[in-house]
């Protein structure tokens, strides 16, 4: 049997300088580890792999890697008390959003932004 936490999430990233810039900035983890190919990233029961591109075609060959002209590769949501209030926050960051805050009509107000490479995240608040 698996088990059922998730350790890793590996996002590829066109641009590591970039990419651990924005995680920095919105998210403020803890760096675990880091050299010239990615960074790990400490996220609440996690951690967050920032791969070169480059480094990413050994990791799932034979398939290839997607590009961001490709459209959005993955979502994940964080769970936010107050939506609005998170959109907020983030848009004082700097943070540019795709959408919302939408109330959606499975009971959750959610709103999304992309980072440099294209992953998408979205603040969710349960109604």
């Amino acid at each position: 049997m698996l088990p059922a936490a998730i350790e890793v999430v590996t996002l590829f990233v066109d641009d590591l300088g970039s990419a651990r810039k924005f995680y920095e900035d919105v998210f403020a983890p803890d760096v675990l580890f880091e050299d010239k190919a990615g960074a790990v990233l400490r996220f609440a029961g996690m951690a967050v792999n920032l791969l070169r591109i480059e480094n990413a075609p050994e990791l799932v060959a034979p398939k290839t890697v997607g590009t961001p002209k490709d459209g959005p590769r993955v979502m994940f949501t964080v769970k936010v008390e107050d939506c609005r209030k998170a959109h907020a926050e983030l848009v004082a960051k700097g943070v540019a959003f795709l959408n919302g805050p939408i109330d959606r009509p499975w009971g959750r107000r959610t709103a999304a932004f992309a980072d440099p490479s294209g992953n998408v995240w979205e603040i969710a608040e349960e109604l």
